[in-house]
């Protein structure tokens, strides 16, 4: 299923964003992500979690690239982890990626109960409240590990376009220094790390920011691959 947010009718599109849920999610998990970028005139399109059927996700990802540019493939958890290795192995040509909660840190344990699992997704009490009423949303498939060769197929220094990471201070799951180490590897990457936010790291209480990073990294791919700087704060003294 692909749930599609389109820019509205009187603002030409500024770009494509299609995003790779993670564990458990389905596409409905980022309606308000999809409705906040399209606000802003990206056309978004939200497939559902590309471990459930790899190969029809990696189709379908190459079926929405086709609209306005630029091209970014935006993933969570391990959308995150399948995003990057589609670019790294040159499956599909996009402009950018932002990664969000990717899972560098091996899973521990067994899955918890409902109230524990939602603590370590997510701070977000609107955030809770969807995924315990969301029937197509799979409970505890985050302590399940990606498949196994994805950590190694989605080798950074092979991911040759601009990465943006978003990662929770608070994760309990993707420790923040596991994924500094990966990140510091990428030929062209920043990691932007998010203070109060769990694993979900675009559905915290926190996903104003997120979004506010997201959509500052499309501007300044519009204007280039080396994202030249669109602001600055001035010395007053």
């Amino acid at each position: 299923m692909t749930v599609s947010f389109d820019n509205p009718p009187h603002l030409a599109a500024r770009g494509t964003v299609v995003v790779l849920p993670g564990r458990g999610e389905d596409a409905t998990v980022y309606e308000r992500l999809g409705l906040r970028l399209s606000f802003d005139a990206y056309r978004v399109r939200v497939l559902d979690d590309p471990t459930r059927d790899p190969a029809a996700a990696t189709t379908a990802v190459k079926a929405l690239l086709d609209e306005p540019t630029p091209h970014v493939l935006l993933g969570s958890d391990t959308g995150a982890l399948f995003a990057a290795l589609l670019v790294a192995e040159r499956t599909v040509t996009v402009d950018g990626l932002v990664l969000a909660g990717l899972p560098i840190t091996p899973v521990r344990g067994e899955a918890p109960d409902w109230e524990a699992e939602l603590v370590a997704r997510t701070t977000c009490p609107t955030h809770r409240a969807r995924l315990t009423d969301d029937v197509d949303f799979s409970r505890g498939a985050l302590w399940t590990a990606p498949p196994p060769d994805w950590p190694d197929r989605a080798n950074p220094t092979a991911i040759p376009v601009p990465v943006v990471g978003l990662h929770g201070v608070d994760d309990p799951l993707s420790t923040l220094d596991d994924v500094r180490a990966w990140f510091s590897r990428l030929p062209h990457g920043e990691l932007v790390s998010l203070a109060g936010t769990a694993h979900d790291a675009l559905n915290n209480q926190t996903h104003r920011t997120a979004a506010a990073v997201i959509v500052r990294f499309l501007e300044r791919l519009r204007l280039g691959a080396d994202l030249p700087p669109i602001d600055r704060v001035e010395a007053l003294r």
